[in-house]
């Protein structure tokens, strides 16, 4: 299981697959405001 990120960590570099566009995306590098929300679900279960 992965680390949670706590108050103040750095939101880690990845490559994420744009929904319903295509496409990737690069977060935080593709994300041009100082805050964001990233939405992550999962797509089977």
């Amino acid at each position: 299981m992965a680390n949670q990120l706590n108050i103040g960590d750095t939101f880690p570099a990845m490559t994420l697959n744009v929904v319903g566009g295509g496409g990737t995306i690069t977060v935080p590098d593709d994300l041009d405001t100082d805050y964001n929300i990233v939405l992550l679900y999962r797509g089977h279960w």
